[in-house]
């Protein structure tokens, strides 16, 4: 399930968004008033700004012998910096920082990328731990980029991944809808949490890709108190198991037509 070979890079890597979030206990000074200081650090590489108020659900509390007490909770301010061309996106609450790639090359440019964000983070902000740092990879295999319509998810993606979609006796056609979602503790104290299976894809109100791709949604993450000195070290680990995942995932064919390179 899990591959054992050495990491590559793709030519034509199939990835739509890559999110690296590092969760921490609530500094409420980053809600509280405008991250001025941090903007200052970062803002060479992520000159645009937006402010985003994040709607929590309502908090619905019971009460014996009357209907349950529903209080609708205060938003949350989302700080938004962006790259001139979008490509990367920092977000910072009061709970979290992430950093978002729609246009991601390989890991080493994307850790770059969170190298000063994270660390002016964590000059300024001081937090005390992480209690969670994940990594989510949101893959998009497009049999017609890659000019392999002519051949079945069998026969590019491994059956484990496919469920029923492997049977050898059900035309692929014959689906309306197949797919899996998977919790499974891996090694290091990581989690993986995965949806795999065809759909359509859209961006923002844009429909118009008619086209089924394969979506294969890694989310692997290490929880606990992870001490701020090993966020890096731990970002190292979730990324080789999601690379393991991603390369168990997919047949020697997509990975060929990937254009695998050492």
């Amino acid at each position: 399930m899990f591959s054992q070979e050495e990491r590559c890079r793709y030519e034509h890597p199939q990835v739509m968004d890559v999110i690296c979030q590092l969760r921490f206990p609530t500094i409420l000074a980053i809600g509280a008033r405008e991250p001025v200081d941090f903007q200052e650090e970062i803002r060479a590489v992520f000159p645009n700004y937006l402010l985003r108020q994040d709607r929590l659900p309502a908090k619905v509390t019971a009460v014996p012998g009357q209907p349950p007490k529903v209080e609708q909770q205060k938003p949350i301010a989302n700080h938004q910096f962006a790259t001139q061309d979008g490509k990367y996106r920092i977000n910072l609450s009061q709970n979290f920082i992430s950093l978002t790639c729609s246009a991601y090359t390989c890991w080493e440019d994307f850790a770059a990328m969170l190298d000063k964000p994270l660390a002016s983070f964590i000059k300024i902000y001081q937090p005390a731990f992480f209690e969670r740092v994940g990594l989510r990879y949101l893959n998009a295999i497009s049999r017609r980029d890659l000019g392999l319509e002519h051949l079945s998810w069998k026969e590019l993606i491994e059956p484990a991944y496919l469920g029923l979609l492997s049977s050898e006796d059900v035309p692929e056609q014959a689906f309306t809808q197949c797919s899996q979602q998977v919790e499974m503790a891996l090694p290091h104290g990581c989690r993986l949490k995965l949806h795999a299976g065809p759909g359509l894809v859209k961006r923002g109100q844009d429909t118009s890709d008619k086209e089924v791709k394969m979506i294969l949604d890694l989310d692997v993450s290490m929880g606990g108190n992870v001490p701020v000195n090993a966020a890096a070290a731990s970002m190292q680990t979730i990324h080789d198991h999601a690379g393991r995942i991603f390369r168990g995932a997919i047949t020697d064919t997509l990975h060929e037509a990937m254009g695998a390179e050492g």
